[in-house]
């Protein structure tokens, strides 16, 4: 009998040892066809981040016999966070939505921080070969980007069986380009030479600034900053960054409420940059009705008066007040799905207390950041994250959130130097 159950031991272990029972392989084959996925269509990223994450849980669960429980006090600022916007379908516009998408994306949320530490767990050598897969994943992501884009969107108008690329296939490269962004930080921890590793950073980053939208840019070039900073000061630079983020969350409304009150010379900005600031008026004035509570999870799709369009007033006290300066913006929404600004859709829609909450995470995340293996690439991450956050998506698109947590369960899961 002991003689088999040495035998079973020995099996097991054996097992454990090998690189196709690793939880990282998951979210290593997941970043190596994500970027890909994402410049076909980004929805895909969470089907893809979904997948991934739920295999590593369960093959850790094999491997250990026992469940990589999430946990960790940012894991539940986050989950308070949802708990409170599931408590807002109380008061919320949308009820259903807002019981819906706090079920949905806190769920994620779980999934993401077990799949942290089921990675974390791993050997070395597997996450040597996740920060490989994920590097290798990013260059054939920003090739088939940068191909997409010089030949006019040809490649992703190939794709969804269209002769001529409309014109507004053109900006569906953004939130790809915004999930590479995230994601190029990684290529630093990828065990590769010195030189072939900022040559692939460098090129990544010369794409990203190619590519349309604004905001990419300058997540890339935020992470270059906040990165650099953390190689100098790896514990204050991620946890100075945090105590930012956070006071930004707290302090957006009373920042931008009075300054896009009093208006500001916007002529000469592009439509995109223009309509977020009569946006970020429409909200900041919202917040301002219902600064307590909010309006509900996923109010932002139903605030009254969201699908109304600019007045001849604010036009006019954004520097819009010509036709010919105008352009297209007197027939722009107010308020088109969300605010393009996640402290202004915390506040707008879970009040005071989603956005001590939603600060307390930004806080609790630079300190993680801190803790981790490479605590400059952690912050190069934070940072491109925060501006996406904060420039662009809505904080509970699926496909954003699933990029946000591959990227952390990557993170949680780089190799020590040497």
């Amino acid at each position: 009998m002991s003689g088999a159950t040495t035998a079973a031991e020995a099996g097991r272990a054996s097992a454990a040892a090998s690189p196709w029972t690793s939880p990282a392989l998951a979210l290593a084959i997941g970043l190596a066809v994500a970027p890909a996925a994402a410049v076909l269509q980004s929805k895909a990223l969470a089907p893809i981040a979904a997948l991934a994450l739920a295999v590593c849980v369960l093959r850790h669960r094999l491997r250990h016999d026992a469940w990589p429980w999430p946990g960790g006090a940012a894991c539940w600022a986050g989950l308070a966070l949802f708990a409170w916007g599931a408590a807002s379908a109380l008061w919320a516009l949308q009820p259903l939505k807002a019981l819906g998408t706090s079920a949905q994306i806190g769920g994620f949320l779980l999934l993401g921080a077990a799949a942290c530490r089921a990675v974390a767990a791993d050997g070395e050598a597997a996450k040597r070969r996740l920060m490989l897969a994920a590097c290798g994943g990013l260059v054939a992501g920003l090739l088939l980007a940068a191909l997409d884009h010089a030949t006019g969107n040809a490649v992703r108008a190939a794709v969804r069986g269209l002769d001529e690329a409309p014109a507004h296939l053109h900006f569906g490269l953004k939130p790809a380009a915004s999930a590479m962004a995230l994601w190029l930080p990684l290529v630093a921890a990828a065990p590769l030479p010195r030189i072939r590793r900022g040559l692939v950073l460098a090129g990544g980053a010369a794409v990203l600034l190619v590519l349309p939208g604004d905001t990419p840019k300058l997540a890339v070039l935020a992470a270059s900053a906040a990165g650099g900073a953390a190689l100098f000061a790896p514990r204050l630079a991620p946890r100075l960054l945090g105590a930012l983020l956070a006071a930004s969350i707290l302090l957006m409304p009373l920042a931008l409420g009075p300054v896009l009150a009093r208006g500001v010379p916007a002529d000469g900005l592009g439509f995109s940059a223009a309509h977020r600031l009569l946006i970020w008026d429409f909200a900041t004035a919202r917040i301002a009705e219902r600064p307590l509570l909010g309006r509900g999870m996923e109010a932002s799709r139903a605030v009254p008066g969201r699908d109304a369009n600019p007045s001849p007033e604010a036009l006019a006290r954004f520097g819009f007040a010509e036709p010919a300066a105008a352009g297209y913006l007197p027939k722009a929404e107010l308020l088109p799905l969300h605010p393009h600004n996640g402290a202004l859709q915390l506040w707008l829609e879970l009040g005071l207390p989603g956005a001590l909450l939603g600060a307390a995470l930004a806080l609790l995340l630079g300190l993680a950041a801190a803790r981790t293996a490479r605590p400059a690439v952690a912050t190069a991450a934070l940072a491109s994250g925060a501006v996406t956050a904060m420039l662009s998506f809505g904080a509970w698109q699926e496909w954003w959130v699933g990029a946000e947590l591959m990227a952390a369960a990557a993170l949680a899961g780089m190799p020590r130097r040497g």
